[in-house]
């Protein structure tokens, strides 16, 4: 009965504004997330924590992705097309200005692209999604904007729907803390600890949007963040746990394009024996947590993109619960000299989805029960992010890192690169061949960019076993009854606050 009395209170509110004008507060919202940003540097909003409040809000993209097929939209280019093998032209739009006053034009973009592929600067956007590859703009005039690459990238209009185009005041190869862009709401502050306000841009080049402000807060505890928004201290939670989802009428359940798994550091003993790395998966319960810590809808993974991505391999099969078979290996391993009695760290990350802590405890008690000698470790993000990217350090321990992957853009070359070729930046591999496979699949088109990647993800995850994948994950979110807003397959990694209209 609550949430139908929940529904009732816009048409209340209608009424009232019938006869008032909206006030300014009836055009504020609240987000509550699940943690607070570490920092809000554009050149990381491919991290959900990040991208959350910066992509598309206040700063944009040269393109944008349609999660849902893939499709490319103009953006902040309107136009583009390739001039050879190596070399994209793109126009940039015309008219638009930055927070800070600067206009955006072909100069602009030329800083915001060689900012993001400055090596001194940490920036997840260029090693996830640019590895490998040396990336060159070259203004033509005002606002024409060449792009070039060492090697043939077919889809480089979609990848440009990646990088952030920040203002070209944005200091060099220093992160940063109070981003400018083009977008509809221009960074206020950020009160560490307690909230981040963003307002709308009057000059917005699309027009300004409807709602005038939106403050971002965090709740570790998925129970707060719904609790919140029942009781109109927010306006939306986008991920909550599915044990909290218990109003049919304000919980939304969408898939999400995350895909979580354990990622295997396969170079430390005795995680390098490929017994271990099998056994490891054959002790996970993935039926025993699915429907109890994770919600029902979850769709058991064979790698780390979904179905929906090109180059995905739907011939890998879901590594089956076999404890006895797991024994098995680890005391053949023993019997070959593998030391599989040396302690294991699992890492995980807290927030990094709803009851991350209770799935990495679930685990935990699996891997003890076949016999390794494994202890859990709960790290907030900034300590995570230190363990998840390269360099590391030698002398560490062997890790299962608990962590989880958003591709919703259609290839997997926003995956494959990043994550397991020698030279990605969060990759834990070693392997010629799969270096070379995902070499030639970035450069080739159609069904041999598939094949290629498929015969990747096979040797991947069937004949190297480099990670634990768990699964296809979906999202609830909680939405008030002041606001429309409907959660997409993007929702995890950027929440686009001029989509939401007022009731």
């Amino acid at each position: 009965m609550k949430g139908v009395a929940f529904r009732y209170l816009p048409m209340m509110a209608l009424a009232v504004v019938a006869i008032q004008p909206v006030t300014a507060q009836a055009q504020e919202v609240t987000i509550v997330l699940s943690e607070e940003p570490d920092l809000l540097e554009p050149c990381q909003s491919s991290r959900s924590n990040i991208g959350r409040v910066v992509k598309q809000n206040i700063v944009e993209t040269l393109t944008e992705i349609n999660p849902t097929d893939g499709s490319i939209t103009p953006r902040l280019a309107t136009e583009w097309s390739q001039i050879d093998d190596l070399t994209w032209r793109f126009q940039i739009r015309q008219g638009v200005q930055f927070h800070d006053g600067a206009p955006l034009d072909a100069e602009a973009v030329a800083f915001a692209i060689n900012r993001t592929m400055d090596e001194n600067l940490d920036c997840e956007v260029r090693t996830k999604f640019f590895g490998g590859l040396t990336v060159t703009p070259t203004v033509i005039d005002n606002y024409t904007l060449e792009i070039a690459t060492n090697s043939p990238v077919p889809i480089l209009p979609t990848m440009m729907g990646t990088v952030a185009v920040m203002s070209p005041n944005t200091p060099m190869g220093v992160a940063d803390r109070t981003p400018v862009g083009t977008g509809p709401y221009r960074f206020i502050d950020w009160n560490v600890g307690t909230s981040i306000t963003l307002e709308r841009f009057p000059d917005y080049w699309d027009g300004p949007a409807e709602v005038a402000k939106a403050t971002f807060v965090w709740r570790s505890e998925s129970t707060v963040r719904a609790a919140m928004v029942l009781t109109g201290e927010a306006d939306i939670a986008p991920n909550i746990a599915v044990q909290d989802a218990t109003d049919d009428i304000m919980d939304i359940s969408y898939p999400n394009s995350e895909t979580s798994r354990l990622r295997i550091d396969t170079l430390v003993p005795p995680l390098d024996d490929i017994r271990v790395r099998e056994a490891i998966n054959l002790a996970i319960d993935r039926d025993g947590i699915r429907g109890s810590i994770f919600s029902k809808d979850v769709i058991p993974a064979t790698q780390l993109v979904v179905p929906s991505i090109n180059g995905y391999n739907p011939d890998l099969e879901v590594w089956p619960y076999d404890p006895s078979r797991a024994m098995e290996l680890l005391a053949a391993a023993k019997a070959d000299g593998t030391n599989v009695d040396t302690e294991i760290m699992m890492i995980g990350r807290i927030g990094i989805y709803p009851n991350s802590t209770e799935v990495m405890e679930a685990m935990l008690a699996m891997l003890q029960g076949i016999g390794l000698n494994v202890k859990l470790q709960m790290l907030e993000v900034a300590e995570w992010v230190d363990i998840l990217t390269k360099p590391y350090a030698e002398d560490r321990a062997p890790v299962l890192l608990q962590s989880q992957h958003d591709n919703n853009n259609g290839d997997a070359v926003f995956t494959a690169f990043n994550k397991y070729h020698s030279e990605g930046a969060q990759s834990t591999l070693n392997d010629p061949q799969v270096d070379d496979l995902l070499v030639r699949a970035g450069a080739a088109t159609g069904d041999e960019r598939r094949s290629l990647f498929q015969q990747a993800f096979k040797r991947i995850n069937a004949d190297l076993i480099a990670d634990v994948p768990m699964f296809h994950m979906v999202g609830y979110t909680r939405v008030g009854p002041r606001i429309e807003f409907t959660p997409s397959i993007s929702t995890n990694s950027e929440l686009q606050i001029a989509t939401i209209k007022m009731r």
